[in-house]
């Protein structure tokens, strides 16, 4: 696979985290427990009646009226404790799984965005639905029917010791297959259920691209290459859930010939004991009738270890969100950053892959309060070092630093809430979030008034609707130039002293682009700006501008020293301007 998976939690996280999960809610757990053993009980008198009816009329004298009405509030009660012993666990359910998706969504904001931007968003998306929807259908139904189940072998075996423990045997026959082909099944299972969860990521990780990006598909004509993906992809995700049906097909053939065993042994085993005077005829009765019953509590454990497993795989694929290493170490008992602070890289180097280093020992101080124009050929490594300079990024080798001379501190050893109070970033990719748009200019300053809000879209010149109006997905549709206009605005009302744009008004017309960037640069006054830009009329504006090719910084230098100097930059302006 092209991209990096998320790490997946080992089978001892997995159980750690389950248990600690149930132990949160000990008092609906124990009435769910209770439920469940009243329930099991009213189940155990049936066969127990209709042992001694047997053994009545054996002995010619039986009340077969009376034993059918015992034995029919029996089973009604039973039926009314279900219900209830299902409603608490159904409960118990929905509060452990609302729980879990809670947490998961914290440890996925938690993620740190370089490890996002390398893993794709196929196995973060994939383990946001297929994960938590098969987790959704364990918590709700599997988990429930294995407690109840659990709850029935222990008191269905517990009868039959009281009723004879001879009349065991015939449950034991059948114990070796079932406990030889478990043990085979459970340890493959799992893995393959992680490798099918992990092809159909990448699986649906290939869709999402080629829906993204439709219109380069069609344009480069990539179509071809897009159908091989897919099919390569759907061949991959097809021989691994091959794979677990084949493990299927072994393990549940052997679990239903062990049931058929049990059940023909006890009828053998119990009629001997009959003929030999070591057991009543209501002994048998019953012991049949429980061997019976327990075929179906242990058959619905064990057909559940199946979505157990695949449970298990989604909550392990849940939890490695967790186990993602941290891109910052905050550093206790710093005093606070004052003065004019500003950014400064030394000798930085990066990589997205181990062996190939996209950035150069890349040396760049920013002066507070000034203007700088990052330029160059596509590739070069300009969206890079602004992500680093935003502190998106850790540098492999070299420091990127905020401060005075006084005090500089690296990006990583600031929380990211501070972080996000010194330098912000602008991309060239947005998102509107339904709700309105007071709502989604708030991200950047949840306490911000009506008049803030209003004076920082007034900054970017905003068109569009007004602050109550309902935007995003389902509400009202915004142009992508608005949808950069409130990007923006977002950017001026969070109010860092370092912004990092990146290409961030390149979805504008020219000539609109030009307008917004002079009503920013009266709002950014005495600001650093760092401009990624592919127009160099923005480099012509800047107080100095730094040219990159092939990851390193080739020219540095205000407009008219990089033109006098006849480099690079001059030979871009003069490209530019079709001279």
């Amino acid at each position: 696979m092209s991209a990096e998976t998320l790490p997946v939690a080992t089978a001892g996280q997995v159980r750690a985290y389950a248990w600690r999960l149930v132990l949160r809610h000990p008092r609906a757990l124990a009435r769910v427990l209770v439920l469940h053993a009243l329930a099991a009980v009213a189940g155990l008198v049936g066969p127990w009646l209709l042992g001694d009816l047997v053994q009545g009329i054996a002995d010619g004298h039986a009340d077969v009226d009376g034993v059918a009405l015992a034995i029919a509030g029996f089973v009604i009660a039973q039926g009314v404790l279900m219900y209830h012993a299902h409603y608490a666990a159904a409960r118990l359910g929905e509060r452990v799984l609302a729980e879990l998706r809670e947490e998961f969504v914290g440890r996925a904001l938690r993620l740190p965005l370089s490890t996002v931007e390398r893993a794709g968003t196929g196995d973060l998306v994939s383990r946001a639905s297929r994960d938590v929807g098969g987790l959704s259908d364990v918590v709700r139904f599997a988990l429930p029917e294995t407690m109840t189940s659990l709850v029935l072998v222990v008191f269905t075996v517990g009868a039959l010791v009281l009723v004879g423990p001879l009349l065991m045997l015939p449950c034991l026959l059948g114990v070796p297959l079932i406990w030889a082909v478990t043990r085979w099944y459970l340890p493959r299972a799992r893995t393959a259920y992680v490798r099918e969860n992990q092809a159909w990521a990448h699986l649906a990780g290939g869709l999402a691209e080629t829906v993204a990006a439709a219109r380069t598909v069609e344009a480069l004509g990539l179509q071809r290459q897009r159908h091989r993906r897919v099919d390569a992809d759907i061949a991959a995700s097809w021989e691994r859930e091959r794979r677990t049906l084949r493990l299927r097909l072994v393990y549940y053939p052997v679990i239903e010939l062990s049931f058929t065993v049990q059940t023909a042994a006890a009828l053998l085993i119990g009629g001997l004991y009959h003929l030999h005077g070591w057991a009543s005829p209501a002994q048998v009765t019953a012991a049949v009738l429980y061997v019976r019953q327990l075929a179906d509590p242990v058959d619905q454990i064990l057909s559940r270890l199946d979505s157990l497993q695949l449970g298990g795989a989604s909550l392990a694929r849940l939890l490695g969100v967790a186990h993602v290493p941290p891109d910052r170490i905050p550093t206790a008992g710093r005093p606070p950053l004052d003065g004019e602070p500003s950014l400064a890289a030394c000798d930085v180097r990066y990589a997205y892959r181990a062996d190939r280093d996209v950035l150069h020992g890349v040396d760049l101080v920013l002066r507070p309060g000034e203007r700088l124009a990052v330029v160059g050929p596509s590739g070069a490594g300009k969206s890079t070092l602004g992500l680093l300079l935003a502190g998106v990024h850790t540098p492999r080798t070299g420091t990127v630093t905020v401060g005075t001379d006084g005090l500089r501190v690296p990006l990583v050893e600031l929380p990211l809430e501070e972080l996000r109070g010194q330098v912000a970033l602008v991309t060239q990719e947005h998102h509107v979030f339904y709700g309105t748009v007071r709502d989604n200019l708030l991200l950047a300053r949840p306490d911000a008034t009506d008049e803030q809000a209003r004076a920082a879209l007034e900054a970017v010149e905003w068109d569009g609707p007004g602050l109550d109006a309902v935007v995003g997905s389902g509400g009202r549709a915004l142009s992508p130039a608005q949808v950069q206009q409130l990007a923006l605005a977002r950017l001026v009302l969070a109010d860092p002293h370092t912004l990092v744009l990146d290409e961030a008004t390149s979805l504008l017309h020219p000539r609109a682009a030009r307008r917004l960037e002079r009503s920013l640069a009266a709002v950014l006054e005495g600001r650093t700006v760092v401009a990624i830009a592919h127009r160099l009329h923005t480099a012509h504006d800047a107080d100095r501008v730094a040219v990159m090719e092939d990851g390193r910084i080739s020219e540095l230098g205000s407009h008219q020293e990089l033109i006098k100097a006849g480099g690079r930059y001059a030979a871009l302006w003069r490209s530019w301007h079709g001279t």
